[in-house]
């Protein structure tokens, strides 16, 4: 233990003869979370609506208000064509052109005076929507919020004693009630952050011995690989720490995500996490001769499978068989579903620790080959 303590101080001093770059390495981790935690969002808002009111009665001229009047829509950029409703789309001055048809007055008119009647009526009355389908996800959401819109508009119009017949569904949201996708990204984004930041820390280690000159002294000195390895990790192991503390306290003060469950359990899965993320970088700098290559290779093998394959962004169940097999040695994918257990569920030891076991046995794999790794440019 001694010598590790050793080597892990001689890491330190070099690491604060640099204090430009360990400025950079806290600050990137919180200028990284504000500006992906802002920029990452799919609460789809502002969507560009044109309405054709054919009706031209109170009772539409309400219902277009109702529109304009939440955040999921804003008026389009020009007046659509009557006789032509998808020239507006054509030239993307809108998303989504709601037509109301003659009628919808009286149809209102119905339903507060004989809503029996009118709902049985054979030929309902529809209000028609013309949808720019060339983003998907724009369509999609325009067409669900309308639907939302009309729905709760034409329920009004009834007796307070009326319910529309039928089975209905009456949903509560647990652990993120307002749906926010902030709460849902920012835990992950953490994972992603620490994951690249620990990386590139320690991918630059072994690989500035050797670009320094400074390795055969080290070689000289009477430690083994492992205890080189071990001591070199330790102090990243603490600097990454403070990313995370920063970080996370940066996303439930700025963002408001919240966190339900035990600060203790997110700082002992954080280091075991943390680990497995410097065991990455270690190995890489021991495969790698300049510190350029190293940082190149760090980003490349974290960043990507850690939003791609990790569940981050998309669901890992909707991969394709062989990818889901891949994202197993992604440690990432199994601290993001640590982390948003903890702060949004609540979640702890006892439901976690087959996540927790799966980051030791990378950690003690990557290391292992680390060292072994070492011992052989050594020989």
């Amino acid at each position: 233990m001694r010598k590790i303590r050793q080597i892990a101080k001689k890491e330190l001093r070099h690491i604060l003869r640099d204090p430009r770059s360990l400025l950079i390495a806290i600050m990137m981790p919180i200028v990284m979370t504000f500006l992906y935690g802002y920029a990452i969002n799919l609460d789809i808002k502002n969507i560009k609506l044109a309405i054709l009111d054919f009706d031209k009665t109170s009772h539409s001229r309400e219902l277009a208000e109702k529109f304009y009047n939440t955040d999921y829509f804003v008026m389009a950029l020009s007046e659509p064509d009557i006789t032509d409703p998808e020239t507006i789309l054509q030239k993307r001055d809108a998303v989504a052109v709601v037509i109301i048809r003659d009628g919808f007055g009286e149809t209102i008119t119905a339903l507060e005076k004989t809503p029996q009647i009118a709902l049985q009526s054979n030929d309902p009355y529809q209000v028609g929507i013309v949808l720019d389908g060339s983003d998907a996800n724009m369509a999609s959401a325009a067409a669900s919020y309308s639907s939302i819109i009309v729905t709760e508009f034409m329920r009004k119009a009834l007796p307070p004693e009326f319910e529309f017949p039928g089975v209905q569904i009456s949903p509560r949201v647990m652990y993120n009630p307002d749906l926010k996708s902030s709460h849902f990204f920012v835990p992950g984004l953490i994972a992603v952050i620490l994951m690249m930041i620990s990386a590139l820390l320690t991918s630059i280690t072994i690989a500035r011995e050797k670009e320094t000159g400074t390795m055969e002294q080290l070689l000289t000195s009477p430690v083994t690989p492992r205890q080189i390895i071990i001591g070199k990790v330790i102090p990243y192991i603490v600097l990454a720490m403070i990313d995370g503390i920063l970080v996370e306290l940066f996303a439930v003060v700025h963002f408001g995500v919240p966190f339900s469950g035990s600060i203790i359990s997110l700082v002992f899965f954080g280091v075991i996490y943390i680990t497995a993320a410097l065991s990455i970088g270690i190995l890489i700098s021991t495969l790698v001769k300049t510190q350029q290559l190293a940082m190149m290779a760090a980003v490349l093998v974290t960043v990507l499978p850690s939003v791609m394959l990790s569940g981050f962004i998309f669901e890992i169940k909707n991969m394709p068989a062989a990818l889901q097999v891949i994202t197993h040695i992604v440690p990432a994918r199994y601290f993001i579903s640590i982390i948003r257990g903890i702060m949004l569920k609540g979640s702890n030891v006892s439901e976690l620790w087959m996540d927790a076991g799966a980051l030791v046995l990378i950690s003690l794999i990557l290391l292992t080959a680390a060292a072994k790794n070492f011992r052989m440019k050594i020989g």
